[in-house]
């Protein structure tokens, strides 16, 4: 009973990083919980995990919903997806450092549309700090994913 318990935590552990780091939204921190974009990279592309990516579109419409960006997020994760299915050209399951650099392209140039919509000094610094601040994030979260979700 404990170790079946055990294996449902370790499969569970993607869906649920994604669930606390959305809820754990802080407008400095964690802006609408944009956080959560960090498991939903990892997870759906380095490290698919099985049934994830409708949960991942629904996450990424919450993270819109939150920024009240009507479909932005969740139509730059459907693009990068669809771009992700020629795994003829590049594979992101071997890319060393977890594709940290794939994920900074990712969501920089996310980010860079956002500030281009709205054009100032303070979204371009707002853009910069969020950028800089999940890209130095993106490495603790997704080891920990990577030792709780691949230590079966």
């Amino acid at each position: 009973m404990n170790g079946k318990l055990i294996k449902f935590l370790r499969d569970a552990f993607p869906f649920i990083a994604v669930i606390v780091l959305w809820r754990l939204s802080v407008a400095f921190w964690n802006p609408a919980g944009i956080l959560a974009i960090i498991p939903i990279f990892y997870c759906s592309f380095v490290r698919p995990v099985p049934w994830f990516t409708p949960f991942a579109i629904l996450f990424c419409f919450l993270i819109d919903y939150r920024f009240d960006t009507l479909v932005y997020w969740t139509a730059m994760y459907c693009v990068f997806y669809a771009i992700n299915g020629f795994q003829t050209y590049f594979d992101l399951t071997r890319v060393d450092k977890n594709a940290l650099y794939v994920f900074m392209v990712f969501f920089g140039v996310c980010t860079f549309i956002l500030v281009l919509v709205g054009m100032n000094v303070s979204n371009l610094m707002r853009a910069g700090w969020l950028f800089a601040w999940t890209s130095t994030l993106y490495v603790p979260i997704t080891a920990l994913i990577k030792k709780v979700y691949d230590d079966r």
